[in-house]
């Protein structure tokens, strides 16, 4: 693709067009194709791929949303998730100007990991929610359970608070991995200097996507890894609330 059409066709890996779990209300979704980040627990192993998916055009994709927009709006709106869609944001940039002529809610479920470009603080200006994904808290466990540092995401954070953009805070629970005592406080002391964050969310970690990694003759990083469950996340939650 020449780079003037990457502001009017995006690599697609699926979309969803009755979302509720990422972001307010009814949500469009569309997943992204592509992704730089090599998280161990990615229930989504067939996104990293940038030649995988389909293009589809900006266009298609809006006329999608439209039909769509009496059972989004005025409490839900669109999604954009991946893999990692700040990868694409020339296409965002333009979706979310139509969304935005629409008076359609936008939001991006990100880990953050990107530089911040002219682009990317563009599309920022665009958006009304990040979903923010801290990989983890601590810099070299981050290295070790997602492929790199957490600087990134860290200094995305600031930008959001620092520019008024509302974000919901998540990360995933995984047993052994995320959800020592000690770095759920660092967690939390982190997420105390942020103003504009509305909502901390712990995901569950679940092997469900196993055989993903294994459909692709790969070899799943976190097998015999345990589920967590209800009170994992209960007790998470009590560490950072108390």
């Amino acid at each position: 693709m020449e780079e003037r059409d990457l502001k009017h066709f995006a690599k697609v890996h699926s979309i969803e067009s009755f979302g509720t779990l990422d972001g307010p209300g009814i949500r469009f979704i569309i997943f992204l194709q592509g992704c730089h980040l090599q998280c161990k627990y990615c229930h989504n192993r067939d996104t990293w791929d940038i030649n995988g998916g389909n293009y589809k055009s900006l266009d298609e994709i809006f006329k999608s949303i439209i039909n769509y927009k009496n059972y989004i709006c005025p409490n839900g709106g669109v999604t954009v998730s991946g893999g990692e869609p700040l990868l694409q944001p020339l296409f965002l940039i333009e979706l979310f100007k139509r969304l935005k002529s629409e008076n359609i809610h936008t939001c991006i479920d990100t880990s953050g990991m990107v530089a911040l470009t002219d682009d990317i603080k563009e599309l920022l200006t665009l958006t009304d929610l990040i979903l923010l994904d801290i990989k983890h808290i601590d810099d070299e466990k981050c290295k070790e359970l997602v492929g790199v540092s957490n600087k990134l995401e860290l200094e995305f954070a600031r930008y959001l608070s620092d520019h008024n953009i509302s974000m919901w805070i998540r990360q995933v629970l995984v047993p052994g991995y995320t959800d020592s005592r000690e770095d759920l406080l660092k967690l939390k002391d982190f997420i105390s200097t942020l103003k504009t964050v509305e909502k901390v969310e712990f995901l569950p970690y679940h092997d469900l996507g196993e055989y993903k990694w294994e459909k692709l003759g790969l070899e799943y990083p976190l097998k015999g890894v345990r589920n967590a469950t209800d009170e994992d996340v209960a007790k998470a939650k009590a560490i950072l609330e108390g």
